[in-house]
Parts: structure tokens; C-alpha cells; sequence
């Protein structure tokens, strides 16, 4: 395939810059993860934003982005979730008419926090073909701006911002694991590594139920999976069918490679985040220390580098049910 061109280190700090005083610069928190003797881990908490989660930086960032004659006429977009809670935050702080078009299925936490932004709230099956057709029927009757969840420049340079931080406060890391749904947070993350002249190895993962992104990282195009299949996992921030092909560009050219890991292990590790380092994380918010823990086993075809890792905290929008189940989940001995 022919690679996209990274986005410039200019570009992703100028970024930055535009969504400084909107978004929260998440510290590195060390873990002391069972197993992993004097390693030093560190966990990203992308769940300490005031959404809850990472995507309020590209939604951020798309809304400074825009010229304000069309901030006026408003912002639709789609998500199951975090990515309309982004949305809805952003314009709230903009003073920007929302609508956001939600899947069946989607934890009602995070539809009932999209309403208390302020946004308009429509349902639709749960398919991408619904999903992006419903937004988009809705942007053009109301003359609105479609906001992607992941395939665009401006959210791309916005989820970067993640990654400049980790490079600011570890320059050493010498791995970084991320979770991808549609591909925008690995690909901002690994770019801006890349731009700083990072050298850590930077794994993808995903849930074995819904890794398209891996099989696309294989092929060297971009797969999808029907939605019957990617709605199994219980990392529901991660049923994306198919990766952006931006992103996807920016992934086959800067990612190392990918670690696939089952629900039980999910679970696992989302109840020891609640239980032991006393942090509030949704199932995909658990993906990567799931796959950390794979890897000190030494499962699959990757090895640690020696040196500092940090884990991505993707969110902690997570259903009051779901949340006693992992606070009282026995975990692996």
C-alpha cells in the first residue's frame, strides 16, 4: 500500500497547544503490577479527564478547528459512546448546538452523561452502516458539521496530544501499550512518539473478539468485520468494525505490531484497576494491562524491551453494574 506521510511534529504540537486549556494533562501513575518484580510500569489514566476518557482531546481540537460561521450551525457525530461525551463537552464549551447519534447497546452511563453536556441524543442500530448513515442524514437537514469518531486529520493531531505528554514525562519508555477501537488514539500516539524520536516499541491491542485492527496491521489493508462479531466484547469503547484509513496509515508505518487478548482477561484486569490501584477504569480501559500481563508471560510473538512501560488508561465510563461485578471479581492468583 502506499504510506501516508506522518503528521508533521509542528503539526501535532500546534495542536496541542489549541486544546491546552480544555483538556487535562493525565500524570503516569506507577503500578505495582503482581508479577513484574522492579519493572516500572506506568499507567496513562485517560479516565481522569473531565469526560472520563481520551476523546475529548480530538473532539477538542476538531472544534477549535473549525471557522466559527460553522461552529454556529452546529456539530452531529456518532458514538457508542466516549467519543459523544467528547463531543458534547467540546461544544457545551464552545456554545455549540450538538447532536449525537448513539448505538443500541451503549452503556446507559454514557448516554445519560452525553444528555447532561447538553446534547441531543438519537438512537440507531448498531452498525457502522446506521451509525455513519443516521449522523450524516442528520448534518445535512440541519446544515451541521459531521464530527468523525476517528478518521480525520484534526482528531488524529488531537489524540496526539497523548502521546507528547507520555514523551514529556518518560522520554526512556521503552514500551507503550495502547488499546485501538478505530485506530485514531494508536495512530496520534505513535505519531507524535515517532515526530519526538521515540524509539519504544508501540503495541496495539485488542480484544480477540474484535481484532480487525490486527488483521488489517497483517494485511497491509484495511479489513472489516461484521458488527455481529465486533459486539461480543465487552470492551464495548473498542467495536469499532473497521480501523480509519488515515489511521491505519499512520499505524502500518509507526506501530510495531499487535497483542490480541480474551474477555476474561479483560475482566481481570479492569478488577484489579478497581481493587488494588484504586482506579475507576472500564473494560477497555483494562485492554492494556491485560496485554502487559501477556507479554510478562511471555505469550505471543513480542517480548519486553528492558525499561520503562506505559500502559493506556483509555476510560472509566463504566455502568454502576459493571462496577460492583469488578469490585468484587476474584483476581488471578
Amino acid at each position: 500500500m502506499a504510506l501516508m506521510a506522518l503528521p508533521t511534529l509542528a503539526d501535532l504540537e500546534a495542536a496541542r497547544d489549541r486544546i491546552r486549556a480544555r483538556v487535562r494533562h493525565t500524570p503516569l501513575l506507577p503500578l505495582d503490577v503482581p508479577g513484574a518484580g522492579d519493572a516500572r510500569v506506568f499507567a496513562k489514566p485517560e479516565n481522569l479527564q473531565r469526560t472520563g476518557s481520551f476523546k475529548i482531546r480530538g473532539a477538542s481540537h476538531f472544534l477549535a478547528r473549525m471557522s466559527a460561521d460553522d461552529r454556529a450551525r452546529g456539530v452531529v457525530t456518532h458514538s457508542s459512546g466516549n467519543h459523544a461525551q467528547g463531543v458534547a463537552a467540546a461544544a457545551h464549551a464552545w456554545g455549540v448546538p450538538a447532536l449525537v447519534v448513539i448505538p443500541e447497546g451503549a452503556p446507559q452511563v454514557k448516554i445519560d452523561r452525553t444528555l447532561a453536556w447538553g446534547a441531543e441524543v438519537v438512537r440507531c442500530a448498531n452498525t457502522s452502516e446506521d451509525r455513519v448513515g443516521t449522523a450524516q442524514r442528520h448534518a445535512s437537514e440541519r446544515g451541521a458539521t459531521l464530527v468523525p469518531p476517528f478518521d480525520h486529520p484534526w482528531i488524529v493531531e488531537g489524540q496526539a496530544s497523548v502521546g507528547l505528554e507520555i514523551h514529556d514525562d518518560l522520554q526512556d519508555a521503552a514500551n507503550v501499550l495502547v488499546c485501538v477501537g478505530g485506530g485514531g488514539l494508536l495512530g496520534g500516539i505513535a505519531a507524535a512518539l515517532r515526530t519526538r524520536g521515540s524509539k519504544a516499541q508501540i503495541l496495539g491491542v485488542e480484544p480477540t473478539l474484535a481484532a480487525d485492527a490486527s488483521e488489517s496491521f497483517a494485511t497491509g489493508r484495511v479489513t472489516e468485520w461484521p458488527a455481529e462479531l465486533v459486539t461480543r466484547t465487552v470492551a464495548d469503547g473498542v467495536r469499532t468494525q473497521a480501523l480509519g484509513v488515515l489511521n491505519h496509515a499512520i499505524i502500518h508505518a509507526s506501530v510495531d505490531g499487535f497483542v490480541t487478548v480474551d474477555e476474561d482477561e479483560i475482566l481481570d484486569a479492569a478488577a484489579w484497576y478497581v481493587q488494588d490501584a484504586r482506579l475507576v477504569v472500564e473494560p477497555t480501559g483494562g485492554l492494556t494491562l491485560a496485554a502487559y500481563r501477556r507479554l510478562l508471560a511471555g505469550d505471543g510473538p513480542f517480548r519486553l524491551r528492558p525499561g520503562p512501560t506505559v500502559l493506556l488508561v483509555s476510560g472509566g465510563n463504566v455502568d454502576p453494574d459493571r462496577l460492583r461485578d469488578l469490585a468484587v471479581r476474584p483476581l488471578p492468583s
